[in-house]
């Protein structure tokens, strides 16, 4: 059974670093896209950012953009998100996703992965 298992969440304070890691397992991802999505208390989830199966193509939603950094292993079935210079903002739960993506539109829709994993909490601190 495939499964998405996140780790590295954590509490931080404002200005700090995480690494957050989807590891997958019961199944090759190689050839799926991996994305990540947030959702806080109270609030919509939203897109974080993705990565193509190759990993040529990575893309970030404007409120990451040049914070946070996607990349993926597929030697080791892994995807990180490195996020540097957070903000309380970010406090959500994080959750990775794998998709068969066909278009460039499709990668910030939650609806178009099929496959997910439990979250993992980051927390950040003012």
């Amino acid at each position: 059974q495939a499964q998405l298992v996140e780790s590295g969440g954590d509490s931080v304070q404002a200005g700090g670093s995480l690494t957050l890691s989807c590891t997958a397992s019961g199944r090759t991802f190689s050839n799926y896209a991996m994305g990540w999505f947030r959702q806080a208390p109270g609030k919509e989830g939203e897109f974080v950012g993705a990565i193509s199966d190759g990993g040529e193509l990575t893309l970030y939603a404007d409120s990451v953009e040049g914070r946070f950094t996607i990349s993926r292993d597929n030697a080791k079935n892994t995807v990180s998100l490195q996020m540097n210079s957070l903000k309380p903002e970010d406090t959500a739960v994080y959750y990775c996703a794998a998709g068969r993506i066909r278009f460039t539109y499709q990668y910030r829709r939650r609806e178009y992965y099929d496959y997910s994993g439990q979250g993992t909490q980051v927390t950040v601190s003012s």
